[in-house]
């Protein structure tokens, strides 16, 4: 049987037709292979790797190449859903030229669909240039973890007058400069509800309640990789940093008492 493969024409018939679109992120071949197979909407191969991967403090750090790299994987294990790949801090803000070369080059060498950017009516000229080139662009407002020295932290975005007017405005402006879709980040939930329901496209929800077409989460925060990371918005679906750890400790204990290998596991 065909496997029906997830398009930025599937994501639009999903808002219309008030279907909740699904998607987590993934870096590797192997949770990529898992999460397509368990029938996930979208994977977005997200800056957070500078975070969860490579253990950064913020997502700045993490280069183009990088983020190539993590696709690249990510696309292997794939066969149902749409892949999209962070434009990674330093790869598209200084002009729009750089910022679709650097759409390019990840189109190009990891075979993903969609790039995804921060910002709103300051890159609304670089989606504009990436989305001619035939590249689907997916926006990202609220907090916008890139900007977080200029925030100065991770706090609920525009819940002040001012900053939710310039929301609204972004999100049509975005929409007008050929976004497929957007992520709303940590913003409050009615405004998520006023902002999903002003567009055509479809909103991608993380922190911003129920009323967004569909919903986010980082993989680890979802499989309680990292305990330690708990904010209000995560709901964790396993506790894997236990079972994993208890998994290490009892192989440890086993090889300290020689009980493994067995013999049946020996030649």
């Amino acid at each position: 049987m065909a496997i029906k493969k997830i398009t930025t024409s599937t994501l639009q018939k999903m808002k219309l037709n008030g279907e909740k679109i699904s998607m987590l992120t993934a870096y590797d071949f192997s949770f990529a292979r898992i999460f397509d197979a368990a029938g996930i909407d979208i994977l977005l191969v997200g800056d957070s790797a500078s975070n969860v991967m490579a253990g950064n403090e913020t997502t700045l750090p993490i280069t183009l190449e990088q983020m190539i790299y993590h696709a690249q994987c990510v696309m292997k294990g794939v066969n149902r859903s749409f892949v999209v790949v962070d434009l990674p801090f330093g790869s598209y803000q200084s002009n729009s030229e750089i910022a679709l070369a650097s759409s390019i080059r990840i189109m190009k060498e990891t075979g993903a669909h969609a790039i995804k950017l921060e910002g709103g009516e300051e890159v609304a000229e670089s989606i504009k240039r990436i989305v001619s080139a035939g590249i689907p662009v997916m926006g990202h407002l609220g907090l916008t973890p890139q900007s977080i020295n200029k925030f100065g932290s991770y706090i609920v975005r525009a819940k002040e007058d001012a900053e939710a007017e310039k929301l609204k405005r972004d999100i049509k402006i975005i929409e007008e400069a050929g976004c497929f879709s957007v992520v709303l980040e940590k913003i409050p939930a009615l405004l998520a509800k006023v902002v999903t329901e002003s567009v055509h496209i479809p909103t991608i929800g993380i922190g911003a309640g129920k009323y967004c077409d569909g919903q986010v989460l980082v993989m680890h925060d979802m499989l309680g990789i990292n305990s330690e990371f708990k904010p209000r918005f995560i709901r964790q679906y396993q506790e894997l940093e236990t079972l994993i750890s208890g998994a290490a400790k009892e192989y440890i204990a086993n090889v300290k008492s020689n009980d493994f290998p067995s013999d049946g596991e020996s030649y």
